[in-house]
């Protein structure tokens, strides 16, 4: 991921529409970026069409992939979904670099450069784990590798069942110990996550965040997705998760929440108080029957929107993106609840961000990572965000630049 070399976008964002744009990038990075160069220059690759930064996928279980079709009939909610999805969670090293190589390669060919993966299975220790970062850079995606710490059955301190027992490391200095082995490369990030209030105790979360905290590394958690989590929690602490993570400290800038679906106002005055990032995962809350969270508000109280694809029911970061938006109007009666451009740096510079990535905007200085989406027999018009993230999917995607390398080209 430390390319060089000259692209030729006919058509670029750059915080603003540019046409004839000479993208000229040194290892790995954008070096100049140069509006309404014309002809284009003999040593440069012509992109036609629109050309974008690359686009972030903030929360992935690549595991999950197999489930796509498999669990759409029978009925359930989300715990019988959950039930199901245990079944899925077994694997040998070997099986599941394959298996991720062609997740992500799935990614990488919607036009997604950089992943986060919410990693909780431990059954062979780090195994796993290594499996996912070697199919990432077989593969050429960038990806943050977000070690999950997962201790208990529930808020009211029940004991692992089976599968579960597989994911914990037994407790939370083991958990460190283990993350500890884990190593950064090329293209690869380590994160850390608490897996939910309910698998994780308190005096573990503070754990968990101290040890991401002093090391720079990005923080995630699964937050309110479900009310029977909430209800767990209140009934057990006297307070929401919000409210509970508060209380240890863990609600920081560097932490993402993922989903924050079912919060009380006071959960968004603390989320947003704290500036805490927010992942939205549309296709997979719509698939599980989740209900939609207050993005609009939580962006308004200091909340950066991100987004993932979670499950991996539906891998195309536009989708996630007019998902976001359009979920809340069918919840809310009201339309334009964020603007194109907000719902594409969502997808882009705010995800990166989350994913702790230097990427996100064709500028210079920052990843080289950019994606160009061309619709077959279109005619040609001038390129919008509103017609990108509306009227585009990542089957538009023809050519993709990770770190100044093409890894896609159609």
């Amino acid at each position: 991921m430390n390319g060089t070399g000259r692209w030729h976008a006919e058509q670029a964002w750059l915080g603003h529409r540019a046409e004839n744009v000479l993208l000229e990038v040194a290892s790995g990075r954008i070096t100049t970026i140069t509006e309404g160069v014309t002809p284009v220059p003999h040593d440069a690759v012509a992109l036609k069409g629109w050309t974008v930064p690359g686009f972030a996928n903030v929360h992935s279980h690549a595991f999950q992939r197999l489930l796509r079709g498999e669990v759409e009939s029978g009925g359930g909610d989300f715990w019988e979904w959950r039930e199901r999805m245990y079944r899925y969670a077994d694997w040998e090293p070997a099986d599941y670099f394959n298996h991720a190589r062609l997740v992500f390669r799935e990614m990488l060919e919607a036009g997604i450069t950089a992943v986060g993966e919410f990693h909780y299975l431990h059954s062979h220790g780090n195994e796993l784990g290594v499996a996912l970062i070697d199919a990432a850079r077989e593969e050429g995606i960038r990806i943050t590798l977000i070690d999950a710490c997962y201790l208990r059955g529930g808020l009211d301190g029940r004991p692992l069942d089976d599968v579960q027992k597989t994911f914990s490391d037994g407790n939370a200095d083991r958990w460190v110990r283990r993350v500890d082995e884990l190593k950064e490369a090329d293209g690869v990030r380590i994160g850390a996550a608490i897996h939910s209030v309910r698998a994780v105790d308190p005096e573990s979360m503070r754990i968990v965040f101290t040890y991401a905290k002093e090391r720079g590394m990005p923080l995630h958690i699964h937050l309110g997705e479900q009310p029977a989590e909430v209800e767990e929690c209140v009934a057990a602490e006297g307070r929401t998760p919000t409210e509970l993570l508060d209380r240890e400290g863990v609600l920081d800038p560097d932490l993402t929440a993922v989903h924050a679906i079912h919060l009380s106002e006071r959960d968004i005055d603390l989320l947003g108080a704290y500036n805490v990032q927010v992942c939205a995962c549309s296709t997979t809350e719509r698939d599980l029957g989740d209900r939609v969270g207050p993005m609009r508000a939580l962006a308004d109280h200091g909340c950066h929107l991100s987004l993932g694809s979670d499950s991996n029911a539906v891998i195309d970061m536009l989708e996630e993106a007019r998902g976001l938006e359009l979920d809340q109007r069918r919840a809310t009666g009201r339309r334009v609840l964020h603007q194109p451009e907000e719902l594409l740096k969502a997808a882009t510079r705010d995800g990166m961000i989350a994913l702790g990535w230097d990427g996100g905007e064709l500028t210079p200085g920052m990843l080289a990572d950019f994606v160009t989406l061309e619709q077959p027999r279109g005619l040609w018009r001038e390129m919008s965000p509103s017609y990108l993230v509306y009227g585009f999917s990542g089957r538009d995607v023809t050519n993709v630049v990770v770190g100044g390398e093409t890894v896609v080209s159609k």
